[in-house]
């Protein structure tokens, strides 16, 4: 008398398969999306910076603006413009008030760069 378990290993296939696709990809892809938004919040934060350095004075809010924005657009950040301006609006904030901390980036102490030579 033979057993075949065929149905079995099918059965034990289809709810893996199941799990994976209803628990393990959607974690996945809410991790990968929460990690490019620190980076996308980080970039931002670096444009929004370097443009208060770059157009010093008051009343050049429309200048420093474009140049986010077109900095943005040329390192591959792809968020629509509203939630871009938004995300802008809250980094300038936060360098007003002197809290625009780097989340996401890799800051190097020290920046010397001459190793001794």
């Amino acid at each position: 008398m033979t057993f075949d378990i065929t149905p079995i290993v099918e059965a034990v296939v289809a709810v893996v398969c199941a799990v994976v696709t209803c628990v393990l990809i959607p974690y996945i892809k809410s991790k990968t999306t929460t990690e490019q938004q620190k980076e996308i919040n980080a970039w931002v934060k670096i444009a929004v910076s370097a443009a208060e350095q770059i157009y010093t004075g008051s009343g050049r809010g429309e200048e420093k603006k474009a140049y986010v924005l077109e900095w943005l657009r040329s390192h591959g950040v792809t968020v629509d413009d509203e939630k871009l301006g938004a995300m802008i609006e809250a980094a300038v904030y936060e360098l007003s008030q002197g809290i625009i901390p780097l989340e996401g980036v890799a800051v190097v102490e020290g920046g010397d760069t001459n190793d001794g030579d």
